[in-house]
């Protein structure tokens, strides 16, 4: 495996960016948990440490707390929301060695999110959030995902939204 580069700042932009495609998907969490708040902490947690207000320390708890919503939810809408909120606040925790594994955690938020409004809307309301992070994706984001190896399609249809996804961003603006 290779090493990828990622400064703090990239960390920073990856999970703004990674709060910003979860938040599009968190009211359907919270239609269906309106008292969970572990979710909205996640994405409040992600972007303190993108403002600089917290340390990074902090965010595992809070992404681990939003992942229990996720399992605690009972409707498959709310549960990938809840997922893409905690994959947000995951995501400054992704390690300098390029692998499938980090690549999907890069990409999660925006995958789950996609997923969520896909649940609710259909196909085309899936497809449409992926444009939308790809769209929005800083060049940060884009630099880290074109370290990484490239993924294929794969047979579900989070994999299809994360063949998009990493296709998509590894090509110039």
């Amino acid at each position: 495996m290779t090493e990828v580069t990622i400064s703090d700042e990239g960390r920073r932009l990856l999970g703004l960016w990674a709060a910003d495609c979860a938040e599009r998907a968190l009211p359907l969490f919270e239609a269906t948990a309106p008292s969970d708040t572990r979710p909205r902490e996640a994405l409040e947690g992600i972007r303190a440490y993108a403002r600089e207000e917290i340390r990074k320390g902090p965010l595992r708890a809070l992404a681990t707390a939003a992942l229990a919503a996720a399992r605690d939810a009972g409707d498959p809408a709310a549960t990938a929301a809840a997922r893409a909120a905690g994959y947000a606040a995951a995501a400054p925790y992704i390690h300098a060695l390029a692998s499938p594994h980090q690549a999907k955690h890069a990409l999660a938020s925006a995958m789950y999110g996609a997923l969520a409004r896909e649940r609710v809307a259909g196909a085309a309301a899936g497809d449409e959030e992926i444009r939308w992070a790809i769209e929005h994706a800083p060049d940060a984001v884009r630099s880290i995902v074109r370290q990484m190896p490239v993924f294929s399609p794969g047979r579900s249809r989070l994999d299809a939204f994360r063949h998009a996804l990493d296709a998509a961003l590894r090509h110039a603006r």
